[in-house]
């Protein structure tokens, strides 16, 4: 078992160092994507950006029963790592990564089993919230063909996940769930259709700061003022996560929404700068949570230490 630990380790590490040398090497040919931008839009968008960590935080943790919440910062943080974890891992993989941050909590440490069903269900309001947005994205962008079919998928799969959400404690407590020890124990720990409200409002607007922050990105890199287009980029790149397989999450999102401005008469080129320009955004800020995280469980740590040092002499005296 150390060995295929070992032998996991590896793979990642060269997995990352890989992307790394293919994000340096196109870089060093093409420049970086943000060297023309208004750099007060960027920031503007940055800080929209950090909001909407914000708020979906806050909707996830609507999803814990009220003894198990962990911190909003670690719920963050926890998004941050996955963020950052998709310039490597493939797919749904960096859940991995959320789920690790969030057991660390300090304040309350959730089971895994609960900690496994609530980013169930905020995948589930991920996509309900999506749907409204999906909806305008169809009939304003100027996108057609298969890609907007795509946007019609999204839109279907959220109003169905949305039944799912709420119409769960109910099913769980259906004659033939209930005998399955599996099914008692979803229905104890699912969450109240009315915190259920509150987590898909959270997350709602956290999906609405997320597209303002393309929004202004936009302006910024001098590719227009198109809204219903931006609501298509967020549409298709978060659409794009849900894919169990994937050369590497990050891209993965970058080249969908690349994919959605070049349909809508954008050149490749801006368009996959543009791509690549969000989701290095979208990172960056994740990173600086995980960092904020970083720097609490330290203080902790050293408040820990302190304390003991203080009760050492008193004992020493005593």
């Amino acid at each position: 078992m150390p060995s295929l630990k070992r032998l996991l380790n590896i793979v990642f590490v060269l997995a990352a160092v890989a992307v790394v040398v293919l994000v340096v090497r196109h870089f060093a040919h093409a420049g970086w994507p943000l060297h023309h931008a208004n750099v007060w839009l960027v920031a503007v968008a940055a800080v929209v950006m950090l909001a909407a960590y914000v708020a979906k935080a806050w909707g996830w943790q609507r999803l814990f029963r009220a003894n198990e919440r962990p911190a909003v910062l670690t719920l963050a943080a926890a998004g941050g790592a996955a963020s950052v974890g998709g310039i490597a891992l493939p797919g749904r993989c960096d859940e991995v990564l959320r789920v690790a941050v969030v057991r660390r909590c300090r304040r309350r440490r959730a089971s895994f089993g609960a900690v496994a069903l609530s980013l169930f269900l905020l995948g589930l309001l991920d996509s309900a919230a999506l749907t409204p947005r999906a909806s305008v994205a169809i009939a304003w962008a100027h996108v057609g063909g298969w890609l907007r079919l795509g946007l019609i998928v999204v839109a279907v799969a959220g109003i169905l996940a949305a039944g799912v959400v709420f119409m769960l404690p109910r099913l769980s407590r259906l004659r033939f769930v209930a005998r399955f020890r599996l099914g008692r124990w979803v229905g104890a720990n699912s969450t109240s259709p009315r915190e259920a409200a509150w987590a898909w409002a959270a997350v709602a607007i956290s999906w609405g700061l997320r597209t303002v922050a393309v929004f202004v990105l936009l302006a910024a890199l001098g590719l227009g003022t198109d809204f219903a287009l931006a609501l298509a980029f967020v549409c298709a790149a978060s659409a794009s996560a849900v894919l169990p397989v994937a050369p590497a999450g990050a891209a993965m999102q970058a080249g969908a929404g690349a994919a959605i401005l070049v349909a809508s008469g954008i050149r490749a080129e801006q368009a996959v700068a543009f791509g690549i320009a969000a989701q290095g955004l979208l990172m960056a800020v994740g990173a600086a949570f995980v960092l904020a995280l970083g720097a609490w469980h330290a203080q902790g740590r050293l408040q820990q230490v302190a304390v003991a040092g203080q009760l050492r002499r008193m004992r020493t005296l005593g």
